[in-house]
């Protein structure tokens, strides 16, 4: 038998035969002993195994089953057999009708069934107490109801007691849930911030050092070539190396103090070493490697935020950088454009006039941290080759800004 019939068993079988027994085997005495209208028969001995018989399904049917027992209990009165135990069936269902339901359907009968057996049962049956059995009668069953209450009241208690516990559980899983999402989300916050730092700092690196470094590679390249045919020009080409060298690292110098005062986060330096309002100086260490730099600025100028600002010079000076690389002797035509929502750039370079030289298969990341740099303000970037051979770089950037401040 598995578990559910052996609780089964033990909550309902054992206790409908220990009652059985318990009615069968004293209402059989108390009929002996009693002078009765009736003797005991089959039909009696029916109706005190009826009670028991009922009390097997008395927790799936409780009131059924005490309105059974009751019918029994009566009916065995009403005929005549003696007072007995037959009683203890109905009292057991009693208990359990009362406290799996509603008091209106089982408390209302223990004031009836006290009337009944005051009067005028005792007379039907030619028997007449006194005052003290219906004393007792009264005190028995008061006993009987302040014992089902007080049962009632506990259950009561310990179901709101585990329906307490139960909430301080789900209250307790759901802090810790809370919590466990509050920790995650943080660590993807900051792994977030982090990665937005990193990408942050390596455009910032790039900016400075590709630019620089192509230079001074195309000036170098320029110095050993002219070094003994044309030692005037070749001391041109070195100059330029010294003073491409010479920025590079101080914009290198204002990052990293930039970095260790914790800002890196917007743009570093805040300011670039030559604004976009200042085209001559920004294009002048293309022009010394050898491009030829056309400048064009169409719309009213006007003071743009830093954020801006840094983005639109490190936007020519990245185009700039890729016509040294990839369009030696190429033409290029910088066109700024101011209007009152925004500034729009255009880098235009013609077709190259020499072979450039071989690059690393690794390729470069130029076009797009200007991308994010764009994107990062609102604006917009294209980078693609016109039918002429050439190449485009266009920007919109929007020169009023309502930035958020940076995360602590």
């Amino acid at each position: 038998m598995d578990i559910r019939g052996g609780w089964f068993v033990r909550r309902d079988v054992l206790p409908a035969l220990i009652v059985g027994a318990i009615q069968l085997g004293f209402g059989t005495l108390a009929n002996h002993h009693q002078g009765v209208p009736r003797a005991l028969d089959p039909l009696g001995v029916a109706l005190l195994a009826a009670g028991p018989l009922l009390l097997v399904v008395r927790c799936r049917y409780p009131r059924p089953v005490f309105y059974g027992t009751l019918a029994a209990a009566i009916a065995y009165l009403l005929i005549g057999y003696g007072y007995g135990p037959v009683f203890i069936s109905l009292v057991v269902a009693f208990v359990t009708a009362s406290l799996s339901g509603s008091r209106w359907y089982t408390y209302p009968f223990v004031a009836v069934g006290y009337l009944l057996m005051v009067w005028p049962v005792p007379g039907w049956r030619g028997y007449h107490g006194g005052v003290w059995q219906e004393l007792g009668l009264f005190a028995w069953l008061s006993v009987l109801v302040v014992a089902t209450e007080g049962i009632r009241q506990r259950r009561a208690a310990i179901l709101a007691r585990h329906q307490r516990e139960d909430e301080a559980r789900r209250n307790e899983q759901a802090q810790r849930d809370r919590e466990r999402a509050e920790a995650a989300r943080g660590l993807a916050e900051r792994e977030q911030r982090a990665s937005e730092e990193r990408l942050a700092i390596a455009r910032e690196l790039h900016d400075v050092l590709a630019h620089s470094l192509s230079l001074i590679n195309v000036q170098s390249s320029v110095a050993l070539e002219l070094f003994d045919r044309k030692p005037e020009q070749a001391a041109t080409a070195l100059a330029a190396i010294k003073d491409a060298s010479k920025d590079a690292l101080g914009e290198v110098n204002a990052l990293l103090r930039s970095i260790r005062g914790g800002t890196a986060t917007v743009a570093a330096p805040t300011a670039p070493t030559i604004g976009i309002t200042d085209l001559d100086k920004l294009t002048g260490p293309a022009r010394a490697a050898g491009l030829i730099v056309h400048t064009m600025v169409t719309g009213g100028p006007r003071r743009l935020p830093a954020v801006v600002d840094v983005a639109a010079a490190r936007i020519v000076q990245e185009s700039l950088t890729n016509v040294v690389r990839h369009a030696p002797g190429a033409s290029v035509l910088v066109t700024l454009h101011y209007s009152s929502q925004r500034l729009q750039l255009t880098i235009d370079n013609t077709r190259p006039t020499r072979q450039p030289a071989p690059q690393s298969p690794t390729g470069g990341h130029g076009i797009t941290g200007m991308t994010e740099r764009a994107h990062a303000l609102g604006g917009q970037l294209s980078a693609e080759p016109k039918v002429d051979g050439g190449f485009r770089v266009k920007a919109r950037l929007p020169t009023h800004l309502s930035l958020p401040e940076p995360a602590a």
